[in-house]
């Protein structure tokens, strides 16, 4: 007679560190919750300091750190802390980023796309680097590179060439780092949420004529709910998606299947 099959010990971390960034609000602090339910003890990271306090203060076995994924410093700090203080690192989340909204490409200054891309991409890009050298040593990890579906599909009307354009390059940075470091055992897949509430999407949300704009545009009418993600982190993240690398799973309600 075949084993039982324990389905939910599948999504379980337990014993396993994860470094969550962009932690002090919206999906980041969701994620960093889901992965400390899910058993992993958590290094949470972002520029207020304050947030990440009460945030660990709620979680199990957490870390806040202070850190702005553009600087260098900031980032070898954040991946050591995590380190030194539990051992490893298992599992990494970018979530960190920013947008140019509302920008016209004939109009954006480039300091700003350059600030866009340099965040959403180039400190993504380098804190991977610090993390992955970790999971090389170790035998193995798992990177989730939150992107966007404006990273697959235009983002008008909505104008912002920075954030496409960063999240577009994430997708396919992830792709490359996917195959590079498969036989490292190191699993790199993208995370492409939708219109989901956020601190980016505060304004978006609590405006009813956008709202209405988003029922009647999106095949499923409605924005996401904030645990809408949380299954498809849990694949990315545990032993329940071992084959699936350098995949983007995009978790739009139908938006870019239009």
């Amino acid at each position: 007679m075949a084993e039982p099959i324990d389905v939910s010990s599948l999504f379980r971390l337990d014993g396993r560190v994860a470094i969550v960034t962009g932690a002090s609000s919206g999906l980041g602090e969701r994620f960093a919750r889901v992965l400390d339910a899910a058993g992993a003890r958590v290094v949470v990271g972002a520029r207020r300091k304050d947030r990440l306090d009460a945030l660990a203060g709620e979680l199990g076995d957490a870390l806040p750190v202070a850190c702005d994924v553009a600087e260098e410093a900031d980032r070898e700090r954040l991946v050591a802390a995590a380190v030194d203080t539990f051992g490893r690192v298992d599992v990494l989340v970018n979530n960190a980023g920013i947008d140019d909204r509302q920008q016209r490409a004939e109009r954006e200054p480039l300091d700003l796309f350059r600030r866009v891309v340099d965040v959403n991409l180039v400190g993504l890009y380098a804190l991977t680097q610090l993390a992955g050298r970790h999971m090389i040593e170790q035998g193995g990890g798992s990177v989730v590179n939150v992107a966007s579906m404006l990273g697959l599909v235009a983002s008008h009307p909505v104008s912002q060439p920075g954030y496409a354009a960063s999240k577009g390059a994430v997708v396919n940075l992830t792709r490359e780092l996917a195959v590079q470091w498969a036989r490292k055992g190191i699993r790199v897949n993208a995370l492409c949420p939708g219109w989901f509430p956020s601190e980016m999407t505060a304004e978006m949300f609590g405006d009813e004529q956008s709202m209405d704009w988003l029922r009647r545009n999106n095949p499923t009418p409605r924005g996401g709910m904030e645990h809408e993600l949380d299954g498809a982190l849990l694949l990315l993240a545990s032993d329940a998606g071992t084959y699936l690398t350098g995949q983007t799973i995009v978790v739009d309600g139908g938006w870019t299947a239009r």
